[in-house]
């Protein structure tokens, strides 16, 4: 089955005579299956040694994204993961974002401060969750899915990951940052907030799913850098750390 060697090699024909410039936006690799590689110039592709497989294209899309869901849960997994990054910190809510400034008048910039630092603290404990189920997706991943991530846009690949484990993320996370929420204290806090906002002229805040608001933004925060670990693997030859993915991707 040559099908993702067929779709590789129609990018690099489609592409040329620009082809240095697809090469450094795609990061195909050098050397094709068959005879493939040999027939386009610049590429290489010479002796059986060099020519990359079906089967070698998906094992690096799957270690690629194994690379970028593993570096990204470590990243935001750990104390201050989201709390000290300004990308993915996880601001207040709506109107209580609005209502900071009437609190802080007040004297109640303690408050707010202190319920944005537990939710976040949530969301840090909640991320763990995604390494398996990043995992399983990965092993999931089909000669199709593959195809479609090698010839598609440069967040293909984190596409594939939304699209696979947006729900399962959602019902892992959840009870994990409900409950760290109740321990850490967050839901006390931001009834604190509630209260004391509502006390205050135009302060009212309405109904409001605090736990809903930190998990959607927990997730944006582990997107954004598979996001980023995917175009590092594309780009830089020095996120390749493994030698299929320097086979692959190089």
């Amino acid at each position: 089955m040559r099908r993702l060697a067929i779709a590789v090699a129609m990018l690099v024909l489609t592409a040329l005579p620009a082809q240095a410039q697809m090469l450094a936006q795609f990061n195909l690799p050098k050397n094709l299956p068959g005879n493939l590689g040999s027939s386009i110039p610049g590429l290489g592709g010479t002796g059986s040694a060099g020519k990359l497989s079906d089967a070698d294209a998906t094992a690096g899309l799957r270690e690629a994204l194994k690379v970028a869901a593993e570096r990204t849960v470590g990243q935001v997994g750990k104390a201050d993961g989201y709390l000290k990054d300004p990308a993915i910190r996880i601001p207040l809510p709506g109107m209580l974002a609005k209502g900071k400034t009437l609190l802080q008048a007040v004297g109640g910039a303690g408050l707010v401060d202190d319920l944005e630092t537990r939710m976040n603290r949530a969301a840090e404990a909640a991320a763990p969750k995604a390494r398996e189920i990043f995992v399983k997706a990965i092993t999931d991943m089909t000669l199709q899915d593959a195809q479609g991530i090698l010839s598609g846009p440069q967040d293909a690949a984190t596409q594939y990951f939304r699209r696979t484990t947006n729900q399962p993320l959602t019902s892992a996370m959840r009870p994990v940052i409900d409950g760290t929420m109740r321990d850490v204290g967050a839901l006390q806090s931001y009834r604190a907030v509630t209260d004391k906002l509502s006390a205050l002229p135009g302060g009212g805040v309405g109904g409001l799913d605090i736990t809903d608001h930190v998990l959607q933004k927990a997730l944006d925060g582990l997107f954004h850098y598979i996001a980023q670990e995917e175009a590092a693997i594309r780009s830089n030859p020095a996120a390749r750390s493994t030698e299929l993915l320097k086979k692959v991707f190089g």
